[in-house]
């Protein structure tokens, strides 16, 4: 038995059949169980009309091991080598890592399998499947499975649309499989960051949770499986298009990267070991996350150096720390359907180019910021009028346009090295300290010279990103794809940002934040101050509720800020100094959410790892459903310090129904143990409001 263990997780590999087979992940069973005969603890006996004698299929799930779900590698060989049966080669193991090669010479296949626990009690699970025979291998699948126990008996994962992202759905595990696949050839609107697998009423605090996140930007799939005999196991991995992984001999498929969690105190806890292992990587970024403007919803196509300047004024005086210019400066783009592909400064809107945007940006004390959308390209554009044929097509059809515009095949080696030279070509010219890419619409027909190209695609971008950052050190991009189509786990390796949603309308942003951020830091959330009136939804919301909305993220304002009033504008500078005053504590420390007993609010916060302050929002969704809104408990801080409590107004009041507030809103001093147990009584406010409450341990 390899055991893996680390800040009380244990995740333990039994090799004794011949196979790797997790027979346990779950909470560290402790040194006086480190000699049980665990193999023999959580080993089967065998039913009638079954076969004769106990089978461990291990985590290739072998059929000739008896195992009669969903294998782990589905493919075959001109119809032959499909069932195979994989012997142990090669074992290396240390305190942190299990790597385990295994063969089957018949079928020509090697195997491999890696497990990394890293110090948070996040398993990295890394395989790898290789053709050693002589004839091409068609892979279909190869899925990284994980045993659950039986007392995992529900389901979690997160459904959505454009504006409406990551909505969570949880029903009861029930025999079958259920699967979540995506096939936009981005991880999409509608995608899963990580499935949830729990104990019968797992909440926020408690219960214990187990949960899987891929670490692709393509296609994917997650599955829950309970067979008949009751074994439930969760998985994931990429969905391959058809003929997308034909091995040849030699050849080598390396499936993405899974990161598996365990948590024994509920769904924070969860994402506070997902958190700390993402902080913990080299690439995260480790400066202050800068106040940002974008300008879009500002000027839309409407470029003109005496509006923009307008609005640089605007934000130096509000504290702005980074002016981003979207769609709308490149060749020939005054609208949506013209452009793409063309990454020129358009010398018909800035004759100058754009050093006097700039020059004027720098002397506000800010950044400048540049968006593209390097993978897409419209019909009408000099790329696509030289090259047609570098769009990705199949059967000799051009694609359905979507967005009016059509997808660049990036594995093609033209198309890179324009897109590379072309968005290189601008960065060298001018100071840009940041650059926003869009995505804006689903791959259809992504054929790669008649093949199946998302997988080259997606790793095209990577590569893309990756060496946009070494040409220019200190770059950072945002990953948006008409909003938060692509955030996922593979795309925080290579990008510092993401765009969490098209939608700023702030009654929507409070649940996309909310469920984005059971994986995603907030630092790493693009959360933004909207027009007064949504341009998504028509929602009109007061600025307090809007600031406190975006305070919990990388902040920023997407807004025409010339147009705020005296009042609003000394109001957006006192969040905007908030936002930098409390931005360390809101991107380092532990975020708690607290389950409601009326659904008509939300309360969230986070509180600093040593418990010496914390800041949280109670949020008024919709109308309380009693005249007296229910209590709300403040957890996780420490139970025996006294805590100073205030309200805290950085953008203005909260607009509230009550003829007196409760006594604690002017200001209170309060044991942290009775903060969790009694809790505040809100103040009676309108629906669609919110209170900041900041704590200070005394």
């Amino acid at each position: 038995m390899i055991e893996l263990v680390s800040d009380g997780v244990s995740f333990q590999v039994d090799v004794s059949s011949g196979t790797p087979a997790v027979v346990y992940w779950g909470p560290d069973l402790g040194p006086s169980n480190r000699n049980t005969d665990l193999a023999a603890l959580t080993g089967d006996g065998v039913p009638q009309s079954n076969i004769d004698e106990p089978q461990v299929p291990g985590v290739w799930r072998e059929n000739a091991r008896g195992f009669l779900g969903r294998p782990a590698i589905l493919g075959h060989r001109d119809g032959g080598d499909w069932s195979q049966l994989f012997t142990i080669t090669k074992l290396e193991s240390s305190g942190t890592t299990l790597l385990v090669e295994s063969v089957d010479a018949t079928a020509g296949l090697g195997v491999s399998v890696c497990f990394q626990m890293q110090p948070a009690g996040v398993v990295l699970i890394s395989q790898t499947v290789t053709n050693v025979g002589l004839d091409p291998f068609d892979l279909g699948e190869l899925t990284t499975w994980l045993p659950l126990p039986d007392h995992a008996v529900e389901t979690m994962d997160f459904t959505g649309r454009w504006l409406k992202e990551r909505q969570p759905q949880r029903r009861p595990i029930q025999t079958g499989t259920w699967a979540r696949e995506e096939r936009e050839g981005r991880s999409s609107h509608d995608y899963t960051v990580v499935q949830l697998a729990l104990t019968e009423g797992a909440g926020y605090q408690d219960g214990s949770v187990w949960s899987t996140g891929l670490l692709w930007s393509g296609n994917t799939r997650h599955l829950v499986e309970r067979l008949p005999s009751g074994h439930t196991s969760i998985g994931a991995g990429e969905l391959l298009l058809p003929g997308e992984s034909i091995l040849s001999a030699g050849e080598t498929y390396a499936a993405p990267t899974v990161a598996a969690t365990f948590s024994a105190t509920g769904i924070d806890g969860m994402t506070d070991r997902l958190y700390r292992w993402l902080r913990s990587r080299p690439e995260h970024p480790s400066t202050a996350r800068p106040l940002t403007l974008n300008v879009w919803e500002a000027v839309y196509f409407d470029h003109g150096l005496t509006r923009l300047g307008e609005l640089v004024d605007a934000a130096g005086e509000i504290g702005v720390e980074r002016f981003v210019l979207d769609d709308g400066w490149f060749l020939g783009r005054r609208n949506d359907s013209a452009g793409l592909g063309d990454w020129v400064v358009d010398p018909a809107v800035w004759p100058h180019g754009l050093n006097p945007l700039i020059d004027r940006v720098k002397a506000a004390g800010m950044q400048f910021g540049l968006w593209f959308e390097g993978e897409m390209v419209n019909v009408d554009s000099d790329l696509y009028r030289a090259h047609p044929e570098w769009i990705f097509q199949a059967g000799g059809r051009v694609p359905p346009e979507a967005r009016r515009q059509q997808v660049l095949d990036l594995g093609h080696e033209g198309a890179y090295t324009h897109v590379l030279g072309q968005v290189d070509a601008v960065l060298s010219e001018y100071d840009i300290a940041y650059i926003k890419w869009d995505h804006n619409r689903v791959l259809t027909e992504a054929a790669h010279f008649g093949g199946a190209g998302v997988r080259r695609q997606t790793a095209a971008i990577y590569r893309l990103f990756d060496e946009l950052k070494r040409r220019h050190p200190g770059l950072e991009i945002e990953s948006c794809s008409s909003g938060g189509g692509r955030v996922d786990l593979g795309m925080a390796a290579h990008a510092d940002r993401f765009w969490t949603s098209d939608c700023n309308d702030a009654l929507e942003r409070q649940h996309i934040q909310r469920y984005t951020q059971f994986a995603i830091p907030p630092e790493l959330l693009g959360t933004h101050i909207g027009p007064t009136r949504s341009h998504t939804t028509g929602r009109v919301h007061s600025l307090a509720f809007r600031a406190i909305t975006a305070l919990f993220g990388h902040a920023g304002i997407e807004w025409d800020v010339t147009e705020t009033t005296t009042v609003e504008r000394l109001e957006l500078a006192s969040w905007a100094a908030y936002y930098k005053r409390k931005r360390a504590l809101l991107h380092s420390g532990r975020v708690v959410r607290v389950a409601q007993p009326d659904e008509s609010s939300f309360v969230h916060g986070v509180i600093a790892h040593d418990r010496s302050e914390a800041v949280f929002a109670y949020v008024q969704l919709s109308a309380a459903g009693g005249s007296s809104p229910s209590r709300f408990l403040l957890p996780g801080l420490d139970p025996d310090a006294l805590y100073r409590v205030r309200i805290v107004e950085s953008a203005g009041a909260a607009h509230t129904l009550q003829q007196r507030a409760p006594a604690w809103t002017a200001g209170i001093e309060a044991s942290g143990l009775g903060l969790a147990q009694i809790g505040l009584r809100p103040p009676i406010l309108l629906p669609e409001n919110a209170i900041l409450i900041e704590l200070e341990r005394l």
